[in-house]
C-alpha cells in the first residue's frame, strides 16, 4: 500500500510539474522570429567576409591589450615572441587576401621588434586590406588554383578556409599569450552595463 501511494504522489507531482511547464510555455511572450534559414548564395566567401570584421576587432583589441614591454615576451624560450606574433598575423592576412583575390599584396616592412604602435597598425592595415580585397570575392572560382606558400597549391575555396582557420588560430594563441600575462583577452572581458 505504501509503494501505490508513493507512486501516485509522484504521478500527481510530475503531472502537476509537466502542467506548470504547458502553462508557463503558453503564458510567456513570443519568442523572436524564427532565424532566416534562406540558403546564401555564396556561402564560402560570405562566411569569411563576415569573419573579418569580427577577427580584426578581437585580434586587433588583443594587439593593443598587451602592454608595449610584453611585446618580446615568450612562453617558452623556443616560442615565438608576441611581436612575431602580431607580425605574422598581419604578414598572413596580407598574403591570404592578396592570392584569394588576386590583387598585389601591400608592400610592408615590418619586424617583430618594431614598436607596438607599428605592429598594432600593421595588423589594423592588414584586415582593412582584407576587407576591401575580399569584397568582390564570390563563389564561383573556388575550384582554381594558385601557389600559395613556397610551391604548394592550394584552391581558392582551400585558401579561403585556410584564413578563416588561420584567425582562429591565431587569436586562440593571441588569448594564451595575454592570460599568461595576467590579462584577459577581449572575448573573455565581461560585459560592459
Amino acid at each position: 500500500m505504501k509503494i501505490r501511494a508513493k507512486w501516485m504522489a509522484v504521478t500527481v507531482v510530475a503531472v502537476s510539474m509537466g502542467a506548470g511547464v504547458v502553462a508557463a510555455q503558453q503564458a510567456a511572450p513570443a519568442a523572436s522570429a524564427p532565424p532566416d534559414l534562406t540558403p546564401v548564395a555564396n556561402p564560402v566567401s560570405t562566411f569569411v567576409k563576415a569573419g573579418v570584421a569580427r577577427y580584426g576587432k578581437n585580434m586587433t583589441a588583443a594587439a593593443e591589450a598587451m602592454p608595449a614591454e610584453k611585446y618580446s615576451f615568450k612562453p617558452s624560450p623556443e616560442m615565438n615572441s608576441y611581436g612575431h606574433l602580431m607580425m605574422h598575423i598581419a604578414q598572413t592576412n596580407n598574403t591570404f587576401c592578396a592570392k584569394i583575390s588576386g590583387q598585389a599584396a601591400p608592400d610592408v616592412k615590418i619586424a617583430e621588434t618594431d614598436p607596438k604602435d607599428k605592429l598594432v597598425a600593421a595588423i589594423k592595415d592588414s584586415f582593412a586590406f582584407c576587407a576591401a580585397a575580399l569584397e568582390k570575392v564570390d563563389d564561383s572560382k573556388l575550384g582554381e588554383q594558385f601557389v600559395l606558400f613556397g610551391s604548394r597549391p592550394i584552391s581558392r575555396g582551400g585558401a579561403l578556409v585556410a584564413l578563416g582557420g588561420s584567425w582562429t588560430d591565431h587569436y586562440a594563441t593571441q588569448a594564451v599569450y595575454l592570460r599568461l600575462n595576467g590579462i584577459l583577452p577581449p572575448t573573455a572581458q565581461p560585459e560592459k552595463k
